[in-house]
């Protein structure tokens, strides 16, 4: 069972992952991993001695070649349960961000096979329990929740 929660703050020591959810043009960006036939939105682990926003801004800069942006945090989740990145299950917290990309440089430099602007959200992400509730999240949050998850 993977338990979502969702945070104002809490201890930047705590913070170990940061995700990013990005729009460019009024559209969503969605990455898809080079291994997996899932989507995800941009985000990943905090490296050694790194401010959380900065691996906020490479991670998105990585994942989906982002040039020019406005990147901004929202809140900070957790999750507990077994994952593809937690094999304890313990809790893990995470700063979850919003972007507007305004300039792409066309070049991945990470595990990322393809960025995608869509105005649909996918169905098959590859974290089905969590990917969705951080969008509704952000959707929450800015008051743009008129639109459905599906």
């Amino acid at each position: 069972m993977i338990n979502v929660k969702f945070y104002e703050t809490v201890e930047d020591s705590l913070l170990e992952f940061a995700v990013i959810i990005a729009r460019s043009g009024g559209k969503w960006v969605i990455c898809k991993h080079k291994e997996r036939d899932t989507f995800e939105v941009p985000g990943g682990r905090r490296e050694p001695g790194e401010d959380i926003l900065g691996t906020a801004e490479r991670e998105l800069q990585e994942e989906t070649g982002a040039l020019a942006f406005d990147l901004r945090p929202l809140c900070v989740y957790s999750v507990t349960g077994k994952t593809r990145v937690n094999e304890t299950g313990r809790e893990s917290f995470g700063l979850l961000c919003f972007a507007e990309i305004t300039e792409f440089s066309g070049r991945l430099e990470s595990e990322m096979e393809r960025v995608y602007l869509t105005d649909e959200l996918p169905t098959d992400w590859t974290y089905p329990f969590i990917q969705p509730k951080l969008i509704e999240e952000y959707l929450r949050r800015t008051g743009s929740g008129q639109e459905e998850l599906p």
